[in-house]
């Protein structure tokens, strides 16, 4: 397809005769308006030409470990446009359940001589895991930067969203509604982000809920990440008698929303549910799920700084970052309802038409 010029510049922002120094490899342009135009090429689909393409600064591999939930699109979406800003070709390495594993993408990755690799809640998070084989990378040496999980020992960036914080923030909302007894799903817990949530829930409900930490073994659900394990790990949950459910994930939330409407209760009316990530699409389930947001684009963009700047040599702190998450009120949550007197022990009638808005 031939590149229009008039297109490009609108998207670049910039003028036409800008857009044709830069697409005939002429003096006279800012690196960054270079790089606006280039940007404004791939995002609309247009070829770049082969006097620039030969370009590119290299390969850098991006491990993900599976797509069906939306927030590693997501990552992978930012991470991949941020790499090209810089010059760099992304290659995405997705995980699937018995398929090619996270070490035998690495070894693709070395065999194609990739510049660095960034890895998204990667066996890094992974306690039980071996961390040698990211010592082993770095002293190679390879560049590579891990988002969300932190192992000690190994010297890399890394990239995390605060996760006890997240669950703090998520369990003061549903006090804040008047919700006491409040429970947990999260996954299992030899992950670090799943023991982070698991240490900020043990100590914000005591705390805020004035729940005793003898009940708080009855009010937390490990389970599979995803739908299934939410909609399982909930139905206990809920047979304990909570009335606010903080999630793992939007995924998992989802599955507790489902598990609450299967025993003839409403969300939120009956249960209030809080899921995390936002990912794409949650503020448009039935109901809009209340969710802690991830920041994507500031986590992605520091990780793609960090690695770039140990790929050119400058290097990058070897410790955690940790971002804010932000809690988004939607239609998941609210104030507690006072059960009715007059019929105790009677269940609601589940709604008819109630459907869950499950994201393909």
């Amino acid at each position: 397809m031939r590149a229009r010029l008039s297109d490009i510049a609108q998207q670049a922002e910039v003028s036409e005769a800008t857009v044709s120094r830069v697409l005939n490899d002429r003096p006279g342009v800012a690196p960054e308006t270079r790089q606006a135009v280039l940007t404004a090429l791939d995002v609309l689909g247009y070829e770049r030409p082969a006097r620039l393409r030969k370009r590119s600064a290299g390969l850098v591999g991006l491990v993900v470990p599976e797509l069906e939930n939306p927030i590693f699109p997501a990552f992978a979406q930012v991470i991949e446009s941020t790499l090209a800003q810089s010059g760099f070709t992304p290659v995405l390495c997705t995980q699937t359940p018995g398929g090619v594993t996270e070490d035998e993408y690495v070894e693709m990755l070395l065999d194609r001589q990739v510049s660095g690799i960034v890895f998204v809640s990667g066996l890094h998070a992974d306690t039980a895991a071996n961390h040698d084989r990211y010592r082993a990378l770095i002293a190679r040496p390879l560049p590579v930067v891990m988002i969300n999980g932190y192992a000690p020992g190994i010297p890399a960036p890394f990239v995390s969203c605060d996760d006890r914080e997240a669950t703090e923030l998520a369990v003061a909302h549903l006090v804040a509604l008047g919700h006491r007894r409040i429970g947990l799903i999260t996954g299992p817990d030899r992950f670090v982000p799943v023991q982070r949530r698991v240490a900020g829930f043990r100590a914000a409900v005591p705390r805020l809920a004035g729940v005793p930490e003898s009940e708080l073994d009855d009010l937390a659900e490990l389970s599979l990440f995803g739908v299934e394990g939410g909609e399982a790990a909930a139905g206990r949950l809920i047979e304990r008698g909570v009335t606010g459910i903080v999630c793992g994930s939007d995924l998992m939330a989802l599955g507790a929303i489902r598990a609450a409407r299967q025993r003839g209760l409403a969300v939120p009316e009956d249960v209030s549910v809080v899921g995390y990530d936002d990912s794409p699409l949650m503020a448009f389930t039935d109901p809009p799920l209340t969710t802690m947001r991830q920041p994507v684009a500031a986590m992605a963009v520091a990780a793609v700084r960090a690695l770039v700047d140990e790929i050119n040599g400058h290097a990058a702190p070897h410790s955690e970052y940790l971002f804010r998450p932000e809690l988004v009120v939607r239609g998941s949550t609210a104030v507690l309802r006072q059960p009715a007197a007059a019929h105790p022990g009677a269940t609601r009638q589940r709604p008819s038409a109630a459907t869950l808005a499950v994201p393909a």
